[in-house]
């Protein structure tokens, strides 16, 4: 997967991005993360690439020239039209889901905004995708593109040294994950559970897979509506003090 991010601060999306497992990634050849600096494209001698508002009003405005060129910069070199990420709290908030489609791509552009957006003609003609990590407001969209793309790109074959890694965790089936243990056995006299010690895989499994029914049930029971559970679960679920109703 090729990841190509637009944006007025490349240092900062690459420093946090080639950190750990993704930086591992690029350097087998798994992943490729490349930033485009916006600024390169400016029209003016100072490199502007921002202006005030038409219509009046605070802030300033990025310019929709330099967004347009640095785009073109990188989808005139792929083979086919590519999908582009526009983070802004405008868009869908980002899930599981949408991170398991995006990471079949093999080239994904993010434009990261800054000051109060970008030139609304601009995004018309080349976001081809909104998202949104929440409901709240950040100086740009550095900070969503990494959260984005760190998502996604774990999901690539490769990028982590367990496949199974990925696919069984939080938000598999729409249900949060088990509790984790490991060394030592006991610590400040809490002890990992029995069963985790039995050897007994078919008792594990069905340990973790209640554990992670009444941990969603618990902590995000707005999940639940989307997650296949089984009636033997539901009656569980009734039985606990904190669920009153499924």
């Amino acid at each position: 997967m090729n990841c190509h991010i637009l944006t007025l601060f490349p240092q900062m999306v690459l420093d946090g991005l080639r950190t750990s497992i993704l930086g591992r990634a690029e350097e087998k050849g798994i992943l490729s993360l490349e930033a485009v600096n916006i600024r390169d494209f400016s029209e003016n001698k100072h490199n502007r690439v921002d202006d005030a508002p038409y219509g009046g009003g605070a802030g300033l405005v990025m310019q929709p020239g330099p967004v347009y060129s640095a785009y073109r910069s990188v989808a005139d070199k792929l083979s086919k039209k590519p999908r582009v990420i526009y983070l802004t709290p405008q868009g869908r908030v980002f899930n599981q889901s949408m991170a398991e489609e995006l990471s079949k791509e093999e080239d994904l552009i993010f434009l990261c905004g800054h000051y109060e957006g970008i030139d609304e003609r601009v995004l018309e003609m080349i976001v081809t995708d909104n998202i949104s990590i929440g409901d709240y407001v950040l100086t740009g969209g550095e900070l969503a593109a990494m959260v984005v793309i760190d998502s996604i790109a774990r999901l690539v074959p490769g990028v982590l040294h367990n496949d199974e890694s990925a696919e069984f965790e939080t938000f598999h089936d729409s249900l949060l994950e088990y509790p984790q243990y490991t060394r030592p056995e006991e610590f400040m006299g809490k002890k990992v559970p029995q069963v985790l010690l039995s050897g007994h895989h078919g008792n594990v499994d069905k340990w973790r897979r209640e554990q992670s029914v009444i941990r969603t049930a618990k902590a995000r029971p707005d999940l639940l509506a989307k997650a296949e559970i089984t009636e033997k679960e539901k009656e569980l679920l009734k039985t606990l003090d904190f669920q009153k109703e499924i």
